[in-house]
């Protein structure tokens, strides 16, 4: 990585905040926890297709990714975004 893409990186990190990677099961643990809780989702085609989503709660961004859509209950507002990228991540 040249040092030009570090310092997107961590510029990027700076603007949008701490966020946290975790499995699909505590991201659902984590939906659980608010009543109407706001979902960005998106879905990438590479080789297989992948689901990602972001939430936050209590000041923190939750991400995570899935082999096959999440079966979100009926009162999460979710937002499609053409695409979700994450900082750092490749």
């Amino acid at each position: 990585m040249t040092n030009g893409a570090a310092a997107a990186i961590a510029q990027a990190i700076k603007a949008s905040g701490a966020i946290v990677s975790v499995e699909s099961t505590d991201f659902m643990t984590i939906l659980d926890k608010v009543e109407r809780p706001l979902v960005v989702c998106s879905e990438s085609k590479f080789i297989s297709t992948k689901y990602h989503y972001l939430t936050a709660y209590k000041g923190l961004i939750f991400y995570t990714k899935s082999l096959s859509p999440l079966m979100l209950r009926p009162s999460v507002e979710t937002i499609r975004a053409k695409k979700i990228w994450i900082p750092g991540q490749l």
